[in-house]
């Protein structure tokens, strides 16, 4: 596979306007932070709003956290949105069953974001007493940054899912982020609340697996 490309992350809920647009442009904005050019971040729902704009609540929850809810529009998900995606991070275990409905082979790349971000919570609590190096420290003369970030993270599903035993919850529903869609604004705040820390061990990892890009750059 191409990794010269950016990651392609997908977020899946039912409408696509309250909880996968929020993650969508919170984990964008961090992760365009974390390297430039390197992600793109991506959402779509299972019964889309087609063409509606964010929640205005949902709306408020991404401006607080730094990140941009215009020009948003839903979208309906659908095989070819699938196509050649490295993850696939879901609101609920419901959608991950319908993503893999739509397309089987990508059993092993999609997760509830919940889960996903406890597994690699303990990756990284793992590599904190080994220190192992971050994709690109190594990389030879004339490395990229962007293709090292690429096959690092293509290969992170798999060592993520290696880990899945270490990291389940007391309830399977953990794994789910609440639907706040035509409801009171305390669910809103409920959804921000499971859904926020999930995005941050995210962009947690991200961070702390980030290629050298000054080394690269002194590699030119």
């Amino acid at each position: 596979m191409d990794t010269s490309a950016p990651v392609r992350i997908l977020t899946v809920c039912t409408g696509n306007i309250c909880r996968s647009p929020v993650a969508e442009r919170l984990l964008q904005a961090g992760l365009d932070q974390v390297l430039p050019g390197g992600f793109e971040v991506a959402s779509a729902g299972t019964r889309a709003m087609v063409g509606d704009p964010i929640q205005p609540l949902s709306a408020d929850i991404v401006r607080t956290f730094g990140g941009d809810p215009e020009g948003f529009a839903a979208r309906q998900l659908t095989p070819k949105i699938l196509r050649g995606v490295d993850l696939v991070l879901t609101m609920t275990s419901g959608h991950r069953g319908e993503v893999l409905q739509l397309d089987a082979s990508l059993l092993k790349r999609t997760f509830t974001i919940r889960e996903f971000a406890r597994m690699l919570d303990v990756l990284d609590e793992r590599d904190a007493s080994s220190q192992p190096p971050s994709p690109g420290s190594d990389m030879p003369d004339g490395g990229d940054p962007l293709a090292a970030n690429t096959a690092f993270w293509r290969g992170l599903p798999a060592r993520a899912a290696g880990v899945r035993h270490l990291s389940l919850p007391a309830d399977a529903a953990e794994n789910d982020v609440i639907d706040p869609y035509r409801r009171a604004p305390e669910v809103y705040r409920q959804m921000e609340d499971e859904l926020a820390p999930a995005i941050v061990s995210i962009l947690r990892h991200a961070r702390l697996h980030a290629p050298d890009r000054r080394k690269a750059a002194n590699t030119l």
